[in-house]
């Protein structure tokens, strides 16, 4: 009975380890790997498996900042089984990393966090951290924005959203074709199966009085949102770099 009681606080119970085949992927491939359970000092029911693909963005409350865990995705591994004490017991897995994963530039972290269901215990924790490139679509307009339209990539950063849970801001800062035009550029991608949604933010240089006067009313910055289709795409970046400086341009 001791020994049960023990183990039902987390002391002496089974522990988990997730082994990943590969630690870089892009968003809708496949991740794969194994995990590994190693019994306790006593026999136990575990209910569930559970790989939570995780990241954190930031917050802000009473004007304060901090980072909060955000669940991406949650996969259940398998259905319930016993481990007997000291017994080792490996589970493959593989399953679909989410498209709208982001990808991990500059501050933005991703991990594949494990648990087990243990009815009575305390969930022990496994973090694997991921390399996730940018999803194709967004490689494309990251391409065209930078090499075709001469932005500079100044900040990534994750950040809490009302709406959306969260977005992944990326912060571009003019250095050729419109350094004379913009003081930046901000822009927040949506990955769907077969487009992706822009919602870019212009801000204007301030020229002239009547300038200072809209900057001061916070009117020197203006949020469009674009499509852009899989067609659209796939013409390149130069393509897509020429529509969104008609877009810019409209706006500058």
């Amino acid at each position: 009975m001791f020994k049960k009681l023990l183990a039902s606080a987390g002391i002496g119970s089974a522990e988990v380890d997730t082994q990943l085949l590969h630690d870089h992927v892009s968003p809708g491939e496949m991740l794969e790997g194994k995990v590994v359970i190693k019994g306790g000092r006593i026999e136990q029911q575990v209910e569930r498996i559970n790989l939570f693909v995780m990241t954190e963005a930031l917050r802000e409350k009473d004007d304060k900042k901090y980072y909060d865990k955000v669940v991406l995705h949650r996969f259940a591994l398998n259905e319930s089984f016993e481990i007997g004490a000291e017994e080792d017991k490996v589970i493959d897995f593989e399953f679909r990393l989410p498209i709208h994963t982001p990808p991990t530039i500059n501050r933005t972290r991703v991990w594949v966090q494990t648990g087990l269901d243990i009815p009575q215990a305390i969930d022990p924790n496994d973090r694997d951290y991921l390399q996730v490139s940018p999803h194709p679509y967004m490689d494309t307009v990251l391409q065209a924005i930078t090499s075709d339209l001469g932005f500079e990539l100044r900040k990534v950063e994750m950040e809490h959203s009302k709406r959306h849970g969260y977005v992944q801001e990326f912060e571009f800062k003019p250095i050729r074709e419109f350094r004379g035009d913009l003081d930046e550029l901000e822009v927040v991608f949506f990955v769907k199966e077969d487009r992706v949604e822009l919602v870019i933010q212009i801000d204007r240089k301030v020229k002239g009085i009547g300038s200072l006067f809209a900057e001061a009313l916070d009117m020197d910055e203006s949020f469009v949102r674009i499509t852009l289709t899989d067609n659209e795409l796939k013409n390149g970046s130069t393509g897509v770099a020429d529509i969104l400086r008609n877009v810019i341009q409209q706006h500058t």
